[in-house]
């Protein structure tokens, strides 16, 4: 095959592929390439951490919406996907939550042989920078940027004060030894700056020989031949070899679509859609999951959220503020206090998840208050439902069929409401009446389950944390083994959310990186001695 050689080929520059592009490249016999189909993160947006607040909104994001939902009365739900250099990471909201320790030992139960919470606990460590916490839980020194919110409001402890009424204890560290309670989320930032994959993992490594990292690259298919992955044709037809591994890490949602789009996956779909099946595995793009958000937003009585500093002379003063002393609304996610607690009380861990919104409208399709607000959100952590992502046809420049398929399972829409109504009931706790002035969504106006019903399919969003489509496993069924490597292909292996058996109990980010981290491990035990690309 003609074209150029690689020893590793990683195809998608988010989260995972950043870690596991610096960790290849350390080993300097290696060749390593980076291929990201977006651009690069060179805009102020993706390193201010308020800059969160443009990202729902279309930079640096695919551009996709779900397909629509029938338990939901056929709702739309735009579903941002990260395509610039560092994926997700470089447009979320940068909160650091790892899951609960026993979501863990579940994968391990369920034939994932060293995926448990003291197995996976040391790739933990392994990446994190933590400017707080240096214990069994947390390290330092590490590429991840991990700290403490800059720019806490009064609004915050009042919510605390508020859980608290309802018996939900203060937690200062919902990422170690216990996830129950509400507190500050540790943040991805290092410096009052976001901490993308890409900054921490390939900024301080661009120098390096041996890796090479191409943006707006995209890949049209993965090359098959012989059962063996040996390459990749991008959409100009160029060809690259892999003489090691191609290694697929575009997320729950690209690497599925990559897979089908190269004609591995359920053969029955790839030939209704027109693409010629190389290897039946009706597991690609199957087991999908993902977190539906439900919130409350209330009018708040003065200036206690950044609301205010959408205004221009306001944001100047902010940008000023920020320049100056790394404080203020500049420097915060804007979603940086939450936590975790309990919608079934009998629920092995908490199962409702928290995130308190410094302000009204941030997020695409949420509504703004005029005279500023308070939005808290609330997830179902554990969803029973499962869904797919499909091809719409054979171009590569379609969008997915993306189904997350929420509430098939009447189990997952009774606890989302559950959330809903606790969050409502610590947004009308006496601590936050200094700043709280009505609640208006959802107002007082919804009270049935119906109602409840109604409200959620016109305002639920998703929390952007798909998994699951290329399920991990030792089972025959499973699209990759213990160890990442695509089952009944060679040479190829699938790193990314996607490989979750079963979605983690928080925000996704930190797990992503920490299975890149364990996988670049497992990559170079099993290519050690192996030969090298010419």
């Amino acid at each position: 095959m003609s074209g150029e050689g690689y020893d590793f080929v990683i195809v998608g520059g988010g989260s995972a592929g950043c870690v596991l592009a610096a960790r290849l490249s350390e080993d300097p016999a290696a060749k390593v390439l980076l291929l990201e189909a977006g651009g690069t993160d060179r805009h102020p947006f993706y390193h201010l951490p308020a800059g969160f607040a443009k990202m729902t909104k279309g930079i640096g994001s695919w551009g996709w919406s779900t397909v629509p939902q029938r338990h939901m009365k056929d709702m739309v739900i735009r579903f941002t996907q990260g395509k610039v250099i560092g994926g997700g990471s470089a447009i979320n909201a940068q909160i650091y939550t790892r899951g609960n320790a026993l979501d863990y030992d579940e994968w391990r139960q369920m034939g994932c042989d060293g995926w448990s919470y003291e197995e996976v606990l040391p790739y933990f460590r392994k990446a994190e920078d933590n400017d707080t916490h240096e214990n069994r839980w947390h390290g330092k020194g590490g590429p991840l940027g991990v700290s403490k919110p800059r720019a806490p409001l009064p609004i915050c402890e009042a919510w605390f004060a508020a859980a608290a009424e309802l018996g939900i204890p203060r937690n200062d560290d919902m990422a170690g030894e216990t996830q129950d309670g509400v507190g500050y989320y540790q943040l991805t930032q290092r410096d009052a700056r976001r901490s993308s994959a890409a900054m921490a993992y390939l900024a301080p490594n661009r120098a390096r020989k041996n890796l090479t990292v191409r943006t707006g690259a995209q890949v049209k298919r993965i090359l098959v031949e012989n059962g063996r992955a040996t390459g990749v044709e991008m959409m100009d037809g160029a060809r690259i070899t892999a003489a090691s591994e191609v290694i697929l890490s575009s997320g729950a949602i690209g690497s599925p679509r990559m897979l089908m789009l190269s004609g591995i996956g359920p053969a029955d779909h790839l030939a209704e859609v027109g693409v010629r099946p190389v290897f039946d595995q009706p597991g690609v793009g199957s087991n999908f999951q993902d977190h539906l958000d439900l919130f409350v937003i209330a009018e708040v009585t003065g200036p206690h959220t950044y609301d205010r500093y959408a205004k221009p002379h306001w944001s100047a003063v902010a940008g000023l503020q920020y320049l100056l002393t790394k404080t203020g609304p500049v420097a915060s996610s804007l979603f940086e206090t939450g936590g975790f607690w309990y919608a079934e009380k009998d629920a092995r861990s908490p199962d409702i998840q928290f995130h308190l919104g410094l302000g009204s409208g941030i997020e695409a399709g949420v509504e703004a208050m005029p005279n500023g607000g308070v939005t808290l959100n609330s997830a179902y952590l554990r969803p029973r439902s499962r869904g797919t992502i499909r091809l719409a046809s054979a171009d590569p420049a379609a969008a997915p069929l993306i189904d997350p398929n929420y509430w098939e399972d009447p189990h997952d829409r009774e606890m989302s409401i559950r959330g809903l109504r606790l969050a409502q009931e610590i947004m009308r706790g006496e601590p936050l009446k200094p700043y709280v002035l009505a609640e208006r969504l959802p107002g007082p106006g919804v009270r049935s389950d119906q109602d409840y019903f109604d409200f959620a399919c016109r305002h639920a969003k998703t929390d952007h944390h798909p998994a699951g489509t290329c399920r991990m496993g030792s089972d025959a069924a499973a699209v990759v083994d213990p160890r990442l490597r695509f089952n009944g292909i060679e040479r190829l292996r699938v790193v990314d959310a996607s490989i979750m058996p079963r979605l983690v109990s928080s925000n996704t980010n930190a797990p992503t990186i920490m299975i890149a981290e364990k996988a670049a491990d497992m990559i170079r035990a099993d290519h050690r001695g192996a030969g090298r690309a010419a």
